[in-house]
C-alpha cells in the first residue's frame, strides 16, 4: 500500500534559556507574525504564521548546538523512515511520535505525522 510524504516544517533549533527573544528575532527577520508563542505550554516550541502553500516554521528550544533542520511529514511515519533508510539515511531515535533521522551527508532531520491537512502543497506518493 502506498504512503505519502512531503516537506513539512523548517525547524529552528535554539540553544537558549528563553525562546521568546529568538522567536521575536525570527518573526521580524522572516516577516512572519507569531502564530503560537508557546505551542505545548512548556516553553519549548513556538510557531510562526505561514501560508498554506509554505512549510511551517517552528522554533524549538534544545540542549544541542543551535541549527536548522527539516521535518518531512507522512501519513505513515514508519514506512517513510524505512524508505529513507533504503536511500541511505540512518534512524537515530524514535521520540514521542516521530523519527529523528540522519542523512548520508550528516544532516539531522525528522519524519513526523501529517501536520497540515489543508495545505495546497501536494504529497509525493511512494510504493
Amino acid at each position: 500500500m502506498p504512503h505519502h510524504s512531503r516537506l513539512s516544517t523548517l525547524v529552528i533549533d535554539c540553544r537558549v534559556d528563553d525562546l521568546r527573544p529568538a522567536l521575536e528575532f525570527w518573526s521580524a527577520a522572516l516577516g512572519k507574525p507569531i502564530a503560537e508563542p508557546d505551542e505545548d505550554g512548556d516553553g519549548r516550541y513556538a510557531v510562526l504564521a505561514t501560508d498554506d502553500d509554505e512549510p511551517l516554521i517552528l522554533l524549538q528550544k534544545v540542549t544541542h548546538e543551535s541549527r536548522v533542520h527539516l521535518d518531512i511529514e507522512s501519513d505513515d511515519v514508519d514506512a517513510e523512515a524505512d524508505r529513507l533508510v533504503r536511500l541511505g539515511a540512518r534512524k537515530i531515535a524514535f521520540v514521542k511520535r516521530w523519527w529523528v533521522m540522519e542523512a548520508p551527508s550528516g544532516h539531522r532531520f525528522c519524519v513526523v505525522r501529517v501536520q497540515r491537512e489543508r495545505s495546497r502543497r501536494p504529497f509525493n506518493a511512494w510504493e
